[in-house]
């Protein structure tokens, strides 16, 4: 069966900027137009409102100015009025050659914010199609609230077609109408239904459907469109739009191919670039499970899915994550399981054993448990942390530990630790938590070991590189041990615990040496 073309209009630049705080500077603008004619290729794009601004006005001169340079000037469009041409030779002072005219598509919106009949509105319209002819611009028209025109009053809808169409396509001056639900009213059923009515009366008509989202039915309605006739569907970079936006690029690019078996010219290796470039100038978050383009859709977070990906892909479908310039992670945290571990080491080229394979995997379940997201990045410190420092027996253990802190007073620390088989506790009070909690460690070794506890030589405290700050902090203790010297380091979520791991690490390095020594002795 022969491949179904659909047009991409994408409406980022116009509709997109419709978003509440959304306000793109002109170059950004211009940067945005470039990676989606360019890079994405979208078929068109529409850029600007007609008549807003001198500065919208500049940015449409730029972007025009581009498209000229790639001879692709036609694929530019500005939302125009009717206006008496105002809108017209403001399009055309910047070097647009196309507008997409703004019809009312309901008799409510024709008769109550114009004020005028069906048929002034249509001699308006008229009058605006053939001045831009003499200025050379192609006309779109949007009949406006077209939902609602075909659920209130589809004898208006008709009545402005049958003048507007004049049968076979391009005898009326219009290229192209475009159909919105620009209320976001529409189920799918509907959209089938309303579609298919316009498209048996115009056959011969080429159709745009323009959604939003109000019901979060934007790309259903847009799927429903297709399958009814529609030729082109208008759509922004993440959904951008009014109130609850429009159909998202991505997600209508990957279901028209995947399964409509539609083909467009969408360039989608790009999707995910041009999705980062409008987040970082929209200040606009994109979700992270939003389908293609959110941080975690090609992360897998079960150790069992990553088990299935070893044998034979068992967890992936279509949306590989290739096909988007993307790649397949495996998130590490307390569901991962070794097989996630697995993955992760493999990747960064570290062999483990079996048996510190699962001494890792214990650490970042423990992470996990504390709600912590634990990155690739983070996983050669947490590796290193949990083997390199391990003594062969751990003789100094900590039983129990609670650090305070109050308004007006010094931090406090009660802990409680096992010494060789032996309970020892005590107290103490210092200028920050890790400090009550060392003074109290060097009570118990002079009371009741009547041993020189090591000096604090130097500490520091780091974020891993490439790790998030809310899961390891890295903090690396130099003591001063009767001359010698010896470093250490702990990781953990937080900063004071992972001073305490660095601390117990230092303590059974010396203790297991004193006791060699005196064996030896």
């Amino acid at each position: 069966m022969e491949q179904k073309f659909i047009e991409i209009m994408d409406s980022t630049l116009r509709d997109g900027e419709q978003t509440n705080s959304v306000s793109f500077l002109p170059h950004e603008k211009l940067m945005i137009a470039r990676m989606l004619l360019r890079d994405v290729n979208v078929d068109r794009i529409e850029v600007a409102s007609a008549r807003v601004s001198e500065g919208e006005k500049d940015a449409v001169k730029m972007i025009c100015r581009y498209a000229r340079q790639i001879n692709c000037q036609d694929r530019v469009e500005v939302l125009g009025f009717v206006d008496g041409g105002r809108s017209v030779d403001w399009i055309a002072d910047c070097g647009c050659r196309t507008i997409n005219l703004l019809a009312k598509g309901s008799l409510k919106h024709c008769t109550s914010q114009l004020g005028k009949t069906p048929e002034e509105h249509i001699a308006d319209i008229k009058d605006t199609i053939a001045y831009a002819a003499e200025r050379g611009i192609t006309v779109n028209l949007y009949l406006e609230d077209w939902s609602s025109g075909m659920k209130d009053s589809p004898e208006y809808v008709y009545q402005l077609m049958d003048a507007l169409a004049g049968g076979a396509e391009g005898q009326s001056g219009i290229r192209r109408f475009m159909l919105p639900d620009t209320l976001g009213i529409m189920n799918p059923l509907q959209c089938v239904e309303y579609f298919r009515k316009m498209v048996k009366r115009y056959p011969t008509t080429h159709f745009d459907f323009h959604a939003h989202n109000d019901y979060d039915l934007a790309v259903s309605n847009s799927m429903a469109a297709v399958f009814s006739g529609a030729r082109g569907l208008h759509v922004t970079v993440n959904g951008l739009g009014e109130r609850c936006g429009n159909a998202p690029l991505s997600s209508v690019q990957v279901i028209l191919k995947d399964h409509f078996n539609a083909r467009t010219n969408i360039r989608e290796e790009m999707l995910n670039d041009v999705s980062r470039m409008v987040e970082s100038y929209s200040g606009i978050a994109i979700a992270p499970n939003q389908p293609i383009i959110g941080d975690n859709v090609f992360t897998q977070v079960a150790g069992v899915h990553a088990d299935g990906d070893n044998k034979n892909r068992l967890y992936q479908n279509d949306l590989v994550p290739e096909r988007f310039g993307r790649k397949r992670e495996y998130a590490l945290g307390k569901t991962s399981g070794r097989a996630n571990i697995a993955k992760n080491l493999e990747e960064l080229g570290l062999e483990l054993t079996p048996e510190q394979t699962r001494r890792v995997t214990q650490r970042i379940t423990e992470l996990g448990d504390k709600k912590e997201i634990v990155t690739q990045e983070d996983l050669p410190y947490i590796v290193s942390d949990v083997l390199k420092h391990d003594a062969p027996e751990d003789r100094v253990k900590l039983v129990s530990y609670v650090v305070s802190t109050a308004y007006g007073l010094k931090p406090g620390a009660n802990i409680k630790v096992e010494i060789n088989g032996r309970q020892y506790d005590a107290s103490a009070v210092g200028d920050g938590q890790y400090d009550a909690f060392v003074k109290a460690l060097r009570y118990i070794y002079k009371k009741h070991l009547n041993r020189t506890f090591p000096i604090l030589a130097n500490y520091q405290v780091s974020i891993p590189p490439g790790g998030r700050t809310d899961a390891l902090v890295q903090t690396t203790i130099t003591w001063n041990d009767e001359g010698r010297q010896l470093r250490t380091r702990g990781l953990d979520a937080d900063q004071t615990e992972a001073a305490i791991k660095a601390t117990f690490k230092m303590l059974n390095i010396v203790e297991n040496d004193f006791l060699h020594n005196t064996a030896m002795a």
